[in-house]
């Protein structure tokens, strides 16, 4: 009998063992609802994993940035030229310059390209924008301020910019300042206002773009009819550059001389009148 209890009891534990079993495989152990919703917690604000490779690149970057500023900014700056460079820097061949960032000076149109006038004869080292005295004129690019002057006899109240891409840009013919040598300038921000100022025939911005003292045709840069950049980069090349100033110094001297020999024509043509009424009276 008590064999009988024991092989009963044995029986009725491994059924309930069992079952429990059953039960445990059917329903799977399910996390408390609060340490789920900090692991979703900890997921969604988990930080990237940072390349080494990659931080050590961009700090790499970051100090060759600050380096070309400090060569751009330091280098002839404090001349109080329009060109300060003169013949005491060595000028690349050729330079790819960021000019992206471009802002429209002014919004008016062009009135007078680059090259010899030869109503001034002499060369005309930017172009003319049209614009009413006292409207905003912008900063064409981002840069420092290097230079706000008076010039009676040629450039009025002018501003000189010297930008981060290396390039200078020259405003002329002003009624009044709005930055100060030294400041810094982001494009599109206003430096000056426009005016009639120096030698101007008429209210008008002249505007020059220059690379290391180099003018440079604005137009083969910017498209002034649709208010941008032709590229994202302009290729400076300095051969092409100063053979277009040349050309217009060629000009100017051709025009010289032949006004000289005109001149002399006409005084040889009057002196040989002269000597034959002379003779006809005698």
């Amino acid at each position: 009998m008590t064999f009988l209890k024991n092989r009963l009891f044995a029986t009725l534990t491994t059924i309930t063992i069992l079952g429990a079993l059953a039960v445990t495989a059917q329903v799977p152990y399910r996390l408390p609802e609060t340490h789920t919703s900090q692991h979703r917690d900890l997921i969604a604000n988990q930080k990237p994993i940072t390349n080494p490779l990659t931080a050590n690149r961009a700090v790499e970057a970051s100090v060759v940035e600050r380096e070309n500023a400090a060569e751009i900014f330091n280098t002839a700056w404090n001349s109080e030229s329009v060109n300060p460079y003169g013949n005491s820097y060595e000028i690349p061949s050729t330079k790819r310059i960021d000019v992206s960032d471009f802002h429209v000076p002014v919004p008016g149109r062009l009135s007078s390209p680059y090259g010899w006038r030869a109503r001034f004869g002499r060369m005309h080292k930017g172009v003319d924008l049209t614009l009413n005295v006292g409207d905003t004129v912008r900063a064409a690019f981002s840069g420092k301020v290097r230079l706000t002057k008076y010039n009676a006899g040629g450039y009025g109240y002018y501003v000189v910019v010297r930008h981060d891409n290396g390039m200078e840009t020259v405003y002329g013919h002003l009624s009044r300042f709005l930055v100060k040598p030294n400041q810094r300038v982001k494009a599109g921000e206003a430096i000056a206002l426009g005016g009639n100022t120096g030698r101007s025939t008429g209210p008008h911005l002249h505007f020059e773009t220059r690379y290391m003292g180099i003018p440079i045709n604005p137009e083969a840069i910017i498209d002034f009819a649709n208010k941008t950049t032709h590229k994202e980069y302009y290729v400076f090349e300095k051969a092409s550059a100063e053979r277009a100033v040349s050309a217009g110094s060629r000009g100017s001297k051709a025009k010289t001389s032949a006004k000289a020999s005109t001149k002399s024509k006409r005084k040889a043509t009057a002196s040989k009148s002269t000597k034959a009424r002379k003779a006809r009276r005698r």
